[in-house]
């Protein structure tokens, strides 16, 4: 279910809630109430988006994280108050919609709270059709993607270490994030 742009998707009666796998996990960039461990179903975290902006350019893009379809992700949601929840759906909607790789959407997490409840978040999912999608590139491929890339966000090398880093923080094993932050 597609939230509407022009009003703010329906999720507990009173807060917001946002899941981040990525960036968002160690660096919101918006107020919160409550950040919880939670669980996404239904999607992956994949290195899976040529990043043209943040970190990379059109020229020399980098790569960054994606919702991929399959699977599920350990990752991060974050209650935001009802006053800041219009304030934070903006915010997240130009960060995250610079090029409109992702689509934005509601999906039911799970927080890893020992609560066993469930609480419908704001994610952003990878669009497999769009141009910057990358999501069958080879370990190698993407490393060299890392490497080069540089944006508006600062380096990608510096992207995949401090997401690795937090994801270790938390107690989430990525193979994938462990081997490409190893060869950094």
């Amino acid at each position: 279910m597609n939230a509407s742009p022009l009003s703010p998707p329906r999720t507990d009666h009173e807060h917001l809630w946002v899941f981040g796998y990525g960036s968002l996990m160690w660096k919101p960039g918006f107020e919160f109430e409550e950040r919880r461990t939670a669980r996404l179903i239904g999607a992956h975290r994949s290195l899976c988006v040529l990043s043209v902006h943040w970190r990379g350019t059109p020229e020399r893009p980098g790569l960054v994280l994606g919702l991929d379809q399959g699977g599920s992700c350990v990752g991060v949601a974050f209650r935001v108050g009802p006053a800041q929840a219009p304030a934070t759906l903006a915010y997240l909607r130009e960060r995250e919609q610079v090029t409109n790789i992702y689509r934005e959407a509601v999906r039911r997490v799970w927080l890893m709270d020992g609560s066993e409840r469930t609480v419908p978040a704001v994610a952003f999912l990878v669009d497999r059709g769009h141009a910057q999608y990358a999501g069958r590139l080879s370990r190698e491929d993407r490393l060299h993607l890392i490497r080069q890339g540089h944006g508006h966000g600062g380096p990608n090398t510096d992207y995949v270490t401090q997401t690795r880093s937090h994801l270790a923080e938390l107690g989430i094993r990525d193979a994938e994030m462990d081997w490409l932050a190893e060869r950094l």
